[in-house]
C-alpha cells in the first residue's frame, strides 16, 4: 500500500515554498528506475560539486547538456545506425536523458570530456543582496537628532 502526501494545507500558510513542495511530489511519485548511464555526484567544497556520468561510446557531439532554472539535462543519441552483426553486444548505445533537480544559484561552471567519462563542474553562487551582512548599531546621538522641531510665529507687540 502507498501513501501519498496532500501538500495543500501547507500552501494555505506559506508563501514561497511552492517550489519545495513541488519536488517533494515529484520525489514521491513511483518512477521507473532507469540507472542507465552510472554516475557520481560528488560535493568538492561549500559551494563546489561535481557530477561525473560514464558514457563510454559517445563522442563529445553526441552529448548535449542544458541548464535551465533549477535543471541540469544531459542527454546522448549516438549519431549513425550500425550495421554490423554483433554475436554479443555488451557496450550498448541507447539513446539517454538524464535530468538533475538543481539549488537556486546553482550554475554549470564547465564540463569536459576524458577517456569515456563526462565530467560536470557546478557552482552555488549566492547573490551579495541575499547574503547575511553585518548591520552596524548607532550611538544614542541620533535619538536627539529625531527630536521635532519647533515652528515660532512672529509675535506683534500689543
Amino acid at each position: 500500500m502507498r501513501t501519498t502526501l496532500d501538500f495543500a494545507p501547507l500552501y494555505r500558510s506559506s508563501i514561497g515554498f511552492d517550489r519545495m513542495f513541488n519536488l517533494l511530489e515529484n520525489a514521491s511519485r513511483v518512477q521507473t528506475i532507469d540507472n542507465w548511464p552510472p554516475y557520481d555526484i560528488v560535493k568538492t567544497g561549500d559551494d563546489d560539486y561535481q557530477i561525473t556520468m560514464a558514457v563510454a561510446g559517445f563522442a563529445q557531439n553526441e552529448l548535449t547538456l542544458t541548464h535551465e532554472p533549477n535543471l541540469l539535462v544531459v542527454s546522448g543519441q549516438k549519431a549513425g545506425e550500425d550495421d554490423r552483426q554483433y554475436l554479443h553486444r555488451g557496450l550498448t548505445g541507447r539513446s539517454f536523458r538524464r535530468r538533475f533537480e538543481l539549488a537556486d544559484h546553482v550554475r554549470v561552471a564547465g564540463a569536459s570530456l576524458v577517456n569515456g567519462l563526462l565530467t560536470i563542474d557546478l557552482k552555488r553562487e549566492i547573490p551579495e543582496a541575499i547574503k547575511p551582512r553585518r548591520i552596524e548599531i548607532g550611538t544614542g546621538s541620533a535619538a536627539t537628532a529625531a527630536e521635532p522641531r519647533r515652528i515660532e510665529a512672529e509675535q506683534k507687540a500689543a
